[in-house]
């Protein structure tokens, strides 16, 4: 294996202004076996899991709060807008897959190639105050949740949060399929959680598959098309795009043209099934929200804490209100972990620097907990929130720093060669990077000025 690295390492590919250098995740590169005979579905099993760790960036405690507020608000209606969020990011995880297989370099390590230091820097700043922001939200989300569950107060529960650097060393150092495996172990709790809120809220069958249908109100209605671009700015984050170009690199596909069709292939495969788990997720939220909330005339429910205290009275059962709060636990922490790699590939792709695991993430905790800590003692679980909304602003503000680079590397012949986007693809990414561009931008203004 080291043999193969190696080779890899002293590629200098065309249109690429440097070798590869060390490969992303070296820890990891390559150390998981493809076998090489047997059926087409057992070797896509072994592609399983990269998919899997990037979907739970799509179902964060971030999304929450959006989710809630237009299930309650506007029933089912939403619901389409969460699956065009979901249709795009389908995309643009494939793309980042892709560049990882094809070029041997993630995201990062890309953007360092590509652009001059002054270039490269910014976006290595932009994309860590995008890291510190996601891992923010799962601070916060994981805190809730133990406060809700436990009565831990909130200020307690976020300190707390720090204890999970030991998880992910231990995991880490199990190899890369026991992370993998966690992750998917949790994704599972998540789901089960939400399956039995639906049984529970028994929404209108009828009425939801309607909501999959996009109105033309969600666009003349300017509440609504706040929240719906709320919706559309928080789902695809920034980091999972670096995280996934570098983790698909975990395979030990064959170094060919077919190799890496075959890998490009069932590394799609993972992703895509990966977020229609993620959308299941997603549109459970609102259409719990939308049964449970705004058939009974609770339209003004936007907060978490108040949509779990909600949940009990509302469907009869204390149960409702305790899967609710184990689904946010696990989405928390299922997060952290992923924000873990993406903050090391961020660090090692744009500046050459390496950290001891443990190190990088503690700076990664303590840069999300102290700000939370803060805000939380001076001014109450209120705060709290209001930091969590703050974070997915500062995440729609770095978003089309990832994607604009992607669609650009991805669409170019001379660094893609073969493998480059096909015009109907580029059209498409494109459409998808300046509804991106424009929405984000959008909901940014609108924050900070009364639109």
């Amino acid at each position: 294996m080291q043999e193969e690295v190696t080779i890899q390492t002293q590629t200098r590919s065309k249109g690429w202004r440097q070798q590869a250098g060390q490969p992303s995740l070296p820890e990891s590169h390559r150390s998981l076996r493809i076998p090489k005979s047997g059926s087409t579905f057992r070797k896509f099993l072994a592609f399983v899991g990269p998919g899997y760790m990037v979907a739970v960036g799509y179902m964060d405690p971030g999304n929450w709060a959006t989710d809630i507020a237009g299930g309650s608000k506007f029933g089912y209606t939403l619901l389409s807008v969460i699956l065009l969020s979901n249709l795009m990011a389908v995309v643009l995880q494939a793309l980042a897959g892709k560049l990882g297989i094809v070029t041997g370099r993630d995201l990062a390590q890309a953007c360092r190639d590509h652009y001059n230091k002054p270039v490269s820097f910014g976006l290595w700043i932009l994309a860590e105050l995008a890291i510190a922001a996601c891992d923010l939200a799962e601070v916060i989300g994981a805190a809730i949740a133990l406060n809700l569950l436990f009565g831990i107060p909130l200020i307690y529960g976020v300190i707390l949060t720090a204890v999970d650097v030991l998880l992910i060393l231990f995991l880490q150092n199990k190899g890369f399929r026991y992370l993998e495996a966690f992750v998917i172990a949790l994704i599972a709790i998540i789901g089960f959680c939400f399956a039995a809120e639906l049984f529970l809220s028994q929404p209108a069958v009828g009425e939801v598959m309607k909501g999959f249908i996009p109105k033309a109100e969600i666009v003349s209605n300017p509440e609504m098309l706040y929240i719906a671009i709320g919706i559309l700015g928080a789902t695809v984050m920034p980091h999972n795009l670096y995280l996934h170009s570098s983790i698909v690199q975990t395979r030990q596909y064959e170094q060919t043209e077919l190799g890496k069709r075959q890998a490009i292939r069932f590394a799609t495969l993972d992703s895509t099934i990966a977020l229609f788990f993620a959308l299941f997720i997603n549109a459970a939220i609102l259409i719990i929200s939308a049964a449970a909330f705004h058939t009974t005339g609770h339209t003004d429910v936007a907060e978490i804490g108040e949509a779990y205290d909600l949940l009990t009275p509302l469907l009869g059962t204390t149960m409702a209100s305790i899967f609710f709060g184990v689904a946010l636990l696990a989405s928390g922490q299922n997060s952290t972990l992923t924000g873990t790699l993406a903050g090391q590939i961020v660090m090692e792709g744009f500046l050459n620097i390496r950290l001891p695991a443990w190190l990088r993430r503690l700076i990664t905790r303590l840069i999300a907990i102290v700000p939370a800590v803060i805000v939380i003692a001076l001014y109450g679980d209120r705060g709290a929130t209001d930091l969590l909304i703050l974070s997915q602003v500062i995440l729609s503000m770095q978003l089309s720093f990832a994607v604009i680079p992607l669609v650009k590397f991805t669409s170019s012949k001379e660094k893609m060669g073969a493998f480059a986007n096909r015009l109907w693809l580029k059209l498409t990414a494109a459409v998808i990077t300046v509804a991106i561009v424009i929405l984000n931008a959008y909901l940014l203004v609108s924050t900070f000025v009364d639109l």
